[in-house]
């Protein structure tokens, strides 16, 4: 360049230098917000409420959005653990595991039933048991089965429940055959189908699976309704505002809290999502450690 001797050319080029390098930093892709959800229903029903669920998010935040789906519970607070998801819709159990894990993470909002949760005992037809409002002792020597072993509502608060049924005894001591599912669709219909007498069951799941025709009401019925218990919540890692800037986890709530579609809130059978903190799931991990499932 004329007139330029060569330390002004050599400062000209620091300079270029420097602007070529923060323009890549401007146009440095953002990354995804990844995040999953456990498997406690029907494989095709999970696509389908979490599809919605990035598509709604990722106009809301501005920022790619992905949900990758897992095989089971653990699997599930697994991926939150290590970081290969930032965000994730937990049972009550789970949530609670996984942020003893990784400390500083949050639950920020949960549905509206969630403040207020069920399990439903469920009974074959053939089985003999009736509906009862108080807890139905005659299940003892029944065959039973449970969801998954890390399940709130199909796992720890049906255990607790039977530990105060029957003092002194677990659940292998009070039935004839003790079973795990994996998910509530499917205790729904190992007990319609007769391989279980008995089963613990997600309110909620059974309701969507009765709208959506794949219960027999002559093959099973609901026989007992639990006292109320916390459950389901979206919980987000700590760090997400390190990677998507400050106030993002607030954002994140306020976009989970607004929704307000029926299509996005229909398959997870809420109404409505709201606000919660770390504390409203305290009584779970009381439970938790009585029941010698967590430590």
């Amino acid at each position: 360049m004329p007139g330029l001797g060569r330390l002004g050319r050599f400062a000209l080029g620091l300079v270029s230098l420097a602007l070529g390098t923060a323009a890549q930093a401007q146009e440095k892709p953002v990354p995804p917000l990844v995040f999953t959800g456990i498997p406690d229903q029907d494989e095709s029903r999970l696509v389908e409420r979490f599809g919605k669920v990035a598509t709604y998010l990722e106009g809301k935040l501005g920022v790619p959005v992905r949900y990758i789906p897992v095989k089971s519970y653990p699997a599930a607070v697994t991926a939150f653990t290590n970081g290969q998801v930032q965000l994730a819709w937990f049972g009550g159990f789970t949530g609670v595991q996984a942020r003893r894990a990784v400390p500083g993470s949050q639950a920020i909002a949960q549905g509206a039933e969630d403040a207020a949760f069920k399990t439903y005992l469920i009974a074959h037809a053939g089985s003999g048991l009736e509906p009862t409002k108080d807890f139905p002792k005659a299940i003892a020597e029944k065959t039973f089965t449970f969801g998954a072993r890390a399940s709130t509502s199909g796992r720890l608060m049906p255990e607790y429940f039977i530990r105060q049924a029957f003092p002194g005894k677990n659940p292998d001591q009070v039935f004839a055959r003790v079973g795990f599912s994996g998910d509530h669709s499917r205790t729904i219909q190992l007990v319609q189908s007769g391989a279980f007498a008995v089963g613990a069951v997600d309110y909620s799941v059974w309701d969507l699976d009765t709208k959506a025709g794949k219960v027999d009401p002559k093959a099973v019925s609901v026989i007992w309704e639990s006292p109320t218990f916390p459950d389901y919540q979206w919980t987000v890692r700590g760090d997400v505002d390190l990677t998507y800037g400050a106030g993002f986890t607030e954002k994140l709530k306020g976009a989970l809290v607004g929704v307000t579609d029926p299509a996005i809130l229909e398959p997870f059978g809420r109404s409505k999502f709201i606000p919660v903190t770390n504390a409203a799931y305290e009584p779970l991990v009381e439970v938790g450690r009585s029941t010698g499932l967590l430590d």
